[in-house]
């Protein structure tokens, strides 16, 4: 008893038989499939997954590529943009990195949507970092915040630059040393994210170089270090010298004086000829070279300002007194006669006393000292760089399409125009030529052919084209076969059934020969449950429909005999 009841299981199955009745799952679904119902749900169900594979490949090809709107904002502005969006009809997401993203179309509307919006909002950030600082912190720790704070304000200053999407800073600020030698200068390193298709100038970059060494101390401008997000050096090193400076400026000066000119020309041409239908090309020579010169000159002959000295001298034919003195005191003097005055020596002046008409006396001995003015003369000349020294201007004409061409007299009447546009001077040497030829097909007046491919719906007509494509594969390989073969069983279906029950009704009642060959009462008796059973019932009938029939007709008939 205990041995049957061992070998047996519920319901009378044999224990053995219960656990492999799961060992291979490849044998539980083969069975699965060979179920008539599954066999006939085998086509809706290829069909259906055609259709959602279809579907899927249409979601995936119809919807755009994303764009990354904002890589890092916190959690407040997140929501605050995405309400934002959502408010203007903008389908966004969230990407696993935490940026937001949108649709590639609608990347430049959603920037002006929030911009307007004032979205998304500063972070804190720059000195508002200090007001955050708990009390009681340390010195380390507050030189830290206070350098973390002139990073982000350098980085706000920056990013207003025309040009300039966002920017970061970094401060390299050693510790001050009270030995000379270990001090070490403060230096600065700037990376600037620039707007697609922008860059930035030289002019620009010096801006950038002298904001940031202008804002900490003790910075100098060689120790400033600015690239781009490819990475490219934007900022040269200088060695100290203005050479590599100057030598931009002049570049600089250089082309603005051709693009004024240049300016000039399309000015006077365009209305004459119209936009595209010439071209036009200036080369200036221009003097940048900076010269100062000081001149001095004296006169010759120069003017006594001041004199002063003594000489000594006697007359001619005077004798020297003798005798008695006061003998001749009392004597009358002798009768004075005219006689003409030799004069002097040059610059001699009368000793005080001489009488008038009176022989000049000579000069025997002079102490002088004279003091002279001198004429003087001071120049200084300098002249300014910038001064055109030979200007030569190429314009070039478009000669029309299927007109006459340009006579001799129309062009010199245009080389005259342009000569008094560009202040023509004929002692510099300049040259001015024009020229009428007919354009290159190629070229377009004005402006550049885009590629046919290069247009803005050529992506989107793409993507949707490929998702129709897929779908039409999928309905007419797929779909339309599928539908084509279960109606052509249908139909054959149909056509065995009606003449299964054709021969049944024309066969005398009888046993079926070789039902009971296919399908037997120990072959129902044998099986493990009643779903197989029904499925031995259900595969004959499929196999056999028209013997089906003849033993439904004839348990009919013996059920009425009865």
């Amino acid at each position: 008893m205990e041995n049957a009841l061992a070998t047996t299981g519920a319901g009378g199955v044999p224990a053995a038989a219960a656990p492999a009745k799961f060992a291979n799952p490849l044998t539980q679904i083969g069975g699965i499939m060979k179920n008539p119902a599954v066999k006939r749900s085998l086509p809706m169900i290829f069909i259906v997954g055609l259709v959602l594979s279809a579907a899927l490949a249409w979601m995936a090809l119809a919807t755009p590529p994303q764009r990354t709107l904002f890589p890092q904002l916190p959690d407040s502005d997140k929501q605050a943009v995405v309400d934002a969006l959502g408010a203007a009809k903008i389908s966004s997401s969230v990407d696993d990195s935490g940026g937001i993203t949108v649709a590639e179309d609608d990347y430049h509307r959603a920037r002006i949507l929030l911009a307007g919006q004032g979205l998304p909002k500063a972070a804190p950030g720059g000195y508002a970092i200090l007001d955050q600082l708990p009390m009681g912190v340390s010195r380390a720790v507050e030189g830290e915040r206070l350098r973390q704070a002139r990073e982000t304000e350098l980085a706000k200053s920056i990013g207003e630059i025309e040009s300039v999407a966002d920017a970061r800073v970094h401060l390299a600020m050693p510790e001050s040393s009270v030995f000379v030698r270990d001090n070490a200068q403060p230096s600065a390193s700037v990376i600037v994210r620039l707007e697609p298709g922008r860059s930035l100038t030289q002019a620009q970059v010096r801006s950038i170089v002298n904001l940031v060494a202008s804002s900490v101390p003790g910075m100098k401008a060689d120790q400033v270090t600015i690239i781009d997000q490819m990475g490219a050096l934007l900022s040269k090193p200088t060695d100290g010298s203005e050479g590599s400076t100057l030598s931009g400026e002049r570049i600089d000066y250089q082309r603005r004086i051709e693009d004024k000119y240049r300016a000039q020309l399309n000015t006077l041409l365009t209305p004459l000829l119209g936009a595209g239908n010439f071209s036009a090309e200036i080369q200036a020579d221009v003097d940048l070279d900076e010269s100062q010169a000081t001149r001095e000159s004296y006169d010759k002959q120069g003017v006594v300002r001041a004199e002063q000295g003594t000489w000594a001298g006697n007359t001619p034919g005077e004798t020297t007194p003798g005798g008695i003195p006061g003998a001749l005191s009392n004597t009358p003097p002798a009768a004075s006669t005219l006689a003409t005055a030799t004069p002097g020596p040059a610059g001699a002046t009368v000793q005080p006393g001489t009488a008038a008409g009176a022989p000049a006396p000579v000069k025997t001995s002079e102490n002088f000292n004279r003091a002279y003015d001198l004429g003087k003369e001071v120049s200084v000349t300098r002249a300014a760089p910038g001064s055109i020294r030979r200007l030569s201007v190429a314009v070039l004409l478009r000669e029309p399409e299927g007109a006459k061409p340009r006579t001799p007299a129309e062009i010199q009447q245009i080389n005259d125009l342009v000569k008094a546009a560009v202040g023509y001077n004929q002692q510099r040497q300049d040259t001015v030529t024009v020229i009428s030829r007919k354009f290159s097909p190629e070229a377009v007046a004005g402006d550049v052919v885009r590629p046919w491919y290069d247009a803005d719906w050529v992506p989107m007509a793409a993507r949707n084209g490929t998702a129709l494509i897929i779908a039409l594969l999928v309905l007419f390989m797929g779909v339309r076969p599928m539908v084509k073969a279960i109606n052509k069983r249908r139909e054959a279906d149909a056509a065995a059934s009606s003449a299964a029950a054709a021969a049944a009704l024309a066969a005398p009642a009888g046993p079926i020969p070789g039902a009971a060959e296919q399908v037997s009462m120990e072959m129902l008796e044998s099986a493990r449950s009643y779903d197989d059973r029904v499925g031995l019932v259900r595969g004959f009938t499929r196999d056999n429909p028209a013997r089906a029939a003849l033993a439904i007709r004839d348990m009919i008939q013996s059920d009425a005999k009865q």
